[in-house]
């Protein structure tokens, strides 16, 4: 009280508008601690809002989402069961890159009642020539992404590590082990199933080998590749989910609500080859989702006869939110913890707690 005293002399402001926020367990605590100090009743009477006319329904809307994210911030601090997700990306010895996909990973998990573990794996680890370079390195990273209980692979640029990327969407698909893609991380998983299932020879993406014989991925063909600079496809575009017996009943468009159409962010300028995607469904690699303006760019996949083996172009970590998780990201945290088909047949998998999020 003395601090706030003081601080609220030499700042000219009343001791009740002075807040102290303090190390919490979470920052999803924040607004408690917040709130508990009495920051809504000096914002109220700050801003006049008695004054206004606020319907019931909304106050108890309000009332609601307060008691969900009290429930939220709970379970952050609770010792709940663990999942593993091994994330295979190239910059994981500064893993604030990949802050968007550890909070997307985070608020999928506290939303079915789970605590999310993250194992870091350099793809370029599981490469072969790290095995004779760096033994040591090697094994540690095949022994996190083999003991995960789902395999996550984000975007990135660049040839190194490619390879490792690869190898860990074959052995998510050859041993039914959950695998989420996310734009380069669903470029890998094409050229892997193109490489080991279809038997296409020279398969690679012109990103990284411009003359290679089979190109699964490729430059949009509308970009000028001699322009530098605006050259990529961002911002939030619509995906169209396809009008096919598998799409319908796919778990990615339950996931989603079973909607026809969905707007997520984009940042890309290499896309799946349209021209191999016929012979790709033909074994089972289900393009369910597709750009809305031309039908052309693969947007969404899902392989079939697998417990969760999805990835997308676009990149849904940037959507999250703490009671509103992705789709994809909430599909697969439910798959490796052995959830998913009971969600998916309308079971609550949050049962054993009072409150229930929004999700």
């Amino acid at each position: 009280e003395g601090i706030r005293e003081k601080l609220s002399m030499f700042c000219q402001v009343s001791p009740k508008q002075v807040f102290s926020v303090h190390d919490c367990e979470s920052l999803y605590h924040v607004p408690i601690l917040l709130r508990e100090q009495g920051i809504i009743d000096v914002l109220t009477d700050r801003l006049k809002l008695n004054e206004l006319t606020i319907p019931a329904e909304i106050r108890s809307e309000g009332t609601t989402l307060w008691s969900q994210w009290r429930e939220f911030a709970r379970r952050r601090a609770r010792d709940l069961d663990q999942t593993t997700i091994a994330v295979v990306g190239k910059y994981t010895y500064l893993t604030d890159s990949y802050i968007s996909v550890v909070k997307a990973l985070e608020h999928a998990a506290l939303n079915v009642n789970r605590k999310i573990k993250i194992n870091w794996v350099e793809a370029s680890d599981l490469e072969e020539s790290s095995m004779h370079k760096d033994p040591l390195k090697y094994h540690e990273a095949w022994q996190h992404m083999c003991g995960a209980d789902g395999i996550l692979v984000p975007g990135g640029f660049g040839e190194r590590g490619v390879e490792g990327k690869v190898l860990a969407a074959k052995w998510a698909r050859e041993h039914k082990v959950p695998y989420l893609g996310i734009c380069l991380g669903m470029q890998v998983a094409v050229i892997e199933f193109a490489r080991n299932v279809c038997g296409m020879s020279g398969v690679h993406s012109t990103e990284f080998r411009e003359d290679c014989e089979t190109p699964a991925v490729i430059f949009m063909p509308e970009i000028d590749r001699s322009t530098m600079g605006g050259t990529m496809r961002l911002g939030s575009r619509p995906t169209k989910f396809q009008d096919s017996e598998f799409a319908r009943n796919s778990m990615t468009r339950k996931l989603y609500g079973g909607v026809d159409e969905v707007h997520e962010r984009h940042r890309h300028r290499y896309e799946v080859n349209p021209e191999i995607v016929k012979e790709l469904e033909s074994k089972g690699l289900h393009f369910i989702g597709r750009d809305a303006e031309t039908g052309e760019r693969m947007e969404i996949f899902e392989l079939e006869n697998h417990p969760y083996y999805v990835a997308a172009q676009y990149h849904p970590e940037y959507l999250t939110r703490p009671l509103s998780p992705s789709p994809v990201f909430l599909g697969l945290i439910l798959a490796a913890s052995g959830q998913l088909q009971a969600y998916l047949g309308g079971e609550d998998v949050s049962k054993d707690v009072d409150t229930k999020l929004k999700m």
